[in-house]
């Protein structure tokens, strides 16, 4: 009997302090780490007509031809690949700007997305120009340059639409789209708007405390308005330079939006089938047609 008592005195403690526990814990809805996310602090992605009608943004769908092509810059021929809409008319025009990983079989078919949204997208191939494989660490400065030539010779085609373009990139692309247009002159007359997924804001050849830091120089006279994709579990120490950047471009008065996308990490808009995941999924279809329209928004 007395084991008994000792038994339920010992449930009677324990009932008192999983009720204190419980009282001062928060409630099992709440996250353990409460984060705010900027585009949900800001709102930008919301729609009226979907959460009052339950109307949703049909996206346009063409179907798409690759072409591979050149163009001249000094006496360098610039291998690159056209994208387009097979229906023939004149579209709004994209130059893209791959990374370190270079232009193959996992990022063709991310441009070739973009183009089925209805764009003319040109992508400067700078590694099969130059005939060297994927992943180089150093960055050569006359990426850039030929950057901003892709750009004019995009303009001077006959099947777009208007006399400026975007630039989308993705990775260290962010890097050399920043310097075509600030460096090589591009933005004033030629350049409607910058959209970058998990852009490198930071010259690669620069000393590592550069590169967890600070933002590239260039981003305080970046003047178009500015769009950037992030994964929540961006893999390197990347996330800093693009916050203060984003930060820097907002006091300046500039349109910038950042974007975190929770549950990836880079490569969400290029991940193959064996490894990707359905929140990869989710980000990179929310982040295409955001480009979409955000491109057609400043081209139009």
């Amino acid at each position: 009997m007395g084991n008994l008592k000792k038994i339920v005195l010992s449930l009677a403690v324990f009932g008192l302090v999983f009720v204190n526990w419980a009282s001062a814990s928060p409630h099992p809805s709440k996250p353990w780490i409460d984060i705010q996310y900027p585009q949900d602090k800001e709102k930008h992605w919301w729609n009226d007509a979907w959460w009052d009608e339950g109307q949703l943004i049909a996206p346009k769908n063409y179907a798409v031809s690759m072409e591979n092509i050149t163009y001249m810059d000094g006496d360098v021929e610039v291998e690159a690949y056209l994208f387009k809409p097979t229906k023939p008319g004149k579209y709004l025009p994209i130059l893209f700007q791959h990374g370190r990983r270079g232009l193959g079989a996992w990022t063709l078919p991310r441009v070739k997305r973009l183009a089925a949204r209805g764009f003319v997208v040109l992508a400067p191939d700078m590694f099969g120009t130059y005939i060297i494989p994927p992943f180089p660490i150093e960055h050569n400065d006359i990426y850039d340059q030929h950057v901003a030539k892709g750009i004019e010779v995009l303009l001077q085609r006959d099947d777009i639409i208007g006399d400026k373009t975007c630039v989308v990139s993705h990775t260290r692309g962010g890097y050399m789209t920043l310097k075509a247009l600030v460096t090589h002159n591009q933005q004033a007359q030629k350049a409607a708007c910058y959209v970058s997924y998990y852009p490198h804001w930071q010259d690669p050849n620069a000393p590592e405390v550069k590169q967890i830091y600070q933002y590239a120089p260039e981003l305080n006279e970046l003047n178009v308005p500015t769009l950037i994709f992030v994964g929540e579990h961006e893999q390197y120490q990347r996330i800093r330079p693009i916050m203060a950047g984003i930060e820097e471009l907002k006091g300046r008065g500039v349109d910038a939006q950042l974007i975190i996308y929770p549950g990836v990490g880079r490569g969400f808009d290029f991940r193959p089938a064996h490894v990707r995941t359905f929140a990869d999924d989710l980000a990179a279809k929310d982040a295409n047609q955001r480009t979409a329209d955000f491109v057609n928004q400043h081209l139009k």
